[in-house]
């Protein structure tokens, strides 16, 4: 209902509730009138004895909400004005609470780690490319988060290579217990690295705290790209820990690897045999449910039509890494070399079922790369030994079977 101007405001149900029941007339209560104020719909409102501002400017957003609840709460559906209105004491104390409200961080939102220091770490690398190898040595580190509620960790190390990291690449050092600023001088050997490997991997060192009864905590991590090494130069590094990155699970399948095997071939003119040496793996794929392997090598001189060029070393129980130091002799004349491959394939030995086929490699004359130079060093180079890492592949060579 609208009101014309002029004419006297009607009696809200509100007004008519709040009675004096003094004999006489039904007065209204004028000090209940002031509490709800009646203005003439669709016109600005004004505050009794000033002037007041345009609506739009008058209350925030919010508090306009919110006081058009509270008045909408109090009166019925039919008598509810359209626009929410509210006295100048309630806009007032409204601007304040809702610039203090501004001002306070989202606790929600809030990230620990993006106010409080993880902790610095102090280690070198070293990459000796004569021998293969990344030696990484951790010296300590400093300043640590705590995360055990007496205000201290259980702090270790591990290391990964990216891209694939798993269990068969990574390596840790002991725990250091109740202390934030631990000591380790542990210095741990990735074996098998190629130049190509310090071009495109990276070594990610991650901080954790130990706990018994329950997983492992998270502290920090830091990532170092080998491209950044120098070939048999140690360079020394202490870095600020940062939060955990996220690790790219779309890497290109082909990366993928099966491990690395060290061979050694040398032609013994005197035995008129080539000497083949099954020296070490590094990072086999794991087979087993404990993520490990039990991992053996064979070897085959093809082709081989007597089937007599087959040899095995012995299991290496429970590791990813294995060391075997074995040598196999096969009888020979010097010309027929360039007639012949050598097959060497790595198994996973497995009790009550088939053998697990890991990965291969093969080198002769059909082969490629690092495969055929090592081939090819071995002719030239007659009674000299010449050691190579070659990468597995998952592809069984020939038409081997366990």
């Amino acid at each position: 209902m609208t009101q014309r101007k002029g004419e006297k405001p009607t009696i809200s149900i509100q007004e008519h509730m709040a009675i004096d029941v003094c004999p006489g007339p039904i007065q209204p209560i004028k000090q209940i009138s002031d509490y709800f104020p009646r203005y003439p719909r669709g016109l600005p409102p004004a505050a009794p004895h000033q002037a007041r501002p345009p609506l739009s400017s008058a209350l925030p957003a919010t508090a306009a909400a919110s006081s058009a609840a509270a008045a909408e709460s109090e009166q019925p559906d039919e008598d509810r004005p359209e626009r929410p209105c509210g006295g100048a004491s309630a806009s007032a104390s409204a601007s304040p609470l809702a610039a203090r409200r501004d001002e306070e961080p989202d606790v929600e939102g809030y990230d620990s780690d993006d106010s409080t220091t993880l902790g610095t770490l102090d280690f070198s690398l070293l990459y000796d490319q004569e021998n293969n190898a990344l030696h990484c040595t951790i010296n300590k580190a400093k300043g640590l988060k705590p995360m055990d509620y007496n205000g201290l960790s259980d702090p270790y190390v591990k290391l990964h290579l990216l891209p694939g990291a798993s269990k068969a690449n990574k390596l840790r050092t002991k725990t250091l217990h109740n202390t934030l600023n631990p000591v380790w001088s542990e210095t741990l050997t990735y074996y098998g690295i190629t130049d190509e490997d310090m071009v495109r991997k990276t070594l990610r060192i991650s901080v954790c705290d130990e706990d018994k009864f329950r997983h492992n905590e998270f502290i920090g991590e830091m990532r170092i790209p080998l491209k950044k090494l120098k070939p048999n130069q140690t360079k020394n590094f202490n870095n600020c820990l940062e939060k955990q990155l996220p690790v790219n699970k779309t890497e290109d399948k082909s990366l993928e690897e099966r491990g690395r095997i060290m061979i050694s071939l040398k032609y013994n003119t005197q035995k008129s045999c080539l000497v083949v040496g099954i020296i070490r793996c590094a990072h086999l794929a794991a087979m087993d449910a404990n993520g490990f392997s039990d991992p053996y090598v064979k070897t085959y001189l093809k082709p081989d039509e007597n089937k007599k060029s087959k040899h095995k070393t012995a299991v290496k129980k429970k590791t990813l890494n294995p060391e075997f130091n074995e040598e196999f002799c096969y009888d020979i004349k010097y010309a027929d070399l360039t007639k012949k491959t050598l097959e060497v394939t790595v198994w996973d030995y497995d009790i009550g079922k088939s053998n697990d086929f890991i990965g291969g490699v093969s080198l002769g004359i059909n082969a490629n790369g690092e495969r055929l130079k090592h081939w090819f060093d071995c002719l030239k180079n007659k009674d000299k030994k010449i050691e190579r890492w070659h990468t597995l592949t998952n592809e069984l060579p020939g038409s081997l079977n366990d």
